[in-house]
């Protein structure tokens, strides 16, 4: 098995990026996940919710974030001094805005106030500790430091999605890309659809990762993002062979056991 690519997603629930190589940090990949949109009262704001976040594109460069999106020009932006306490999930925690130009450049694609805030502590909010261990942390991601994804997995499942047209009487649909489930790191060569679900350990080149649970899918996974429209794909198929726990399951989160580096490639080890 190996490494068949890496993706990082610079602002929370807006367009990512493919990168050949990244730095494992104990919160997540370096670069993912570290900022985020919130409203007027300080509430996280995604793409469940408002599809037209998929328009913005982050660029991260040093200290900065270029903003690129159909409405208006390219935006540089960096944090400034201003600070806010954000809720996210079931956790307050305390974020740096980025000023008045970046409300203002949000504010016009998605037509409501919003503002991007930047998580200038990684280490201030800890995992779930029902899987998680007490010094566990992570960025500004759902809730775990990393996703993974099979090649496999999708491919069993775009499979069973076409089963299911064909039994609605339905056009048979393209088949789903991997981007629609956001993961960090995608693996090439497992044997078995959904075999992830069983691993408790992996290693990725040198650096070794725990398997702490399955990914429970949102709404977000119906998104198109060439059209910012939401269907009943995969939820639906989803919902027939893969719900349990009153959710619907693919992919699974990874804690770092320590820094590293992994690149697309490297060997995916089950330990």
């Amino acid at each position: 098995m190996k490494l068949a690519s890496i993706h990082i997603y610079p602002v929370k629930s807006t367009t990512g990026h493919e990168v050949p190589e990244a730095e494992v940090q104990p919160w997540g990949l370096a670069g993912d996940r570290r900022y985020l949109i919130v409203d007027e009262h300080g509430e996280m704001l995604t793409a469940r919710e408002l599809p037209r976040l998929l328009m913005c594109v982050p660029e991260p460069g040093g200290e900065t974030l270029k903003l690129t999106g159909p409405h208006a020009a390219p935006l540089r932006v960096s944090p400034t001094a201003g600070r806010s306490v954000i809720k996210m999930r079931k956790t307050s925690i305390e974020l740096t805005d980025c000023g008045d130009d970046a409300a203002a450049w949000l504010s016009a694609l998605i037509d409501r106030p919003v503002r991007l805030a930047w998580q200038d502590d990684p280490t201030c909010r800890p995992v779930d500790p029902e899987y998680g261990r007490p010094d566990d942390r992570v960025s500004l991601a759902d809730a775990y430091p990393l996703l993974l994804t099979s090649t496999a997995s999708l491919a069993r499942l775009n499979d069973w999605i076409a089963e299911t047209a064909v039994e609605s009487g339905e056009e048979l649909p393209a088949p789903l890309p991997m981007s629609r489930f956001r993961p960090n790191v995608v693996v090439d060569g497992v044997p078995d659809a959904f075999a992830e679900d069983g691993w408790r350990r992996v290693r990725v080149g040198d650096t070794e990762f725990r398997v702490v649970k399955g990914c429970d899918r949102c709404v977000l996974t119906t998104v198109d993002a060439a059209t910012y429209t939401k269907g009943k794909e995969p939820i639906r198929t989803l919902a027939r062979h893969r719900r349990w726990d009153g959710k619907v399951w693919f992919g699974v989160n990874l804690i770092p056991d320590a820094p590293g580096r992994i690149a697309q490639g490297d060997p995916v080890t089950i330990l």
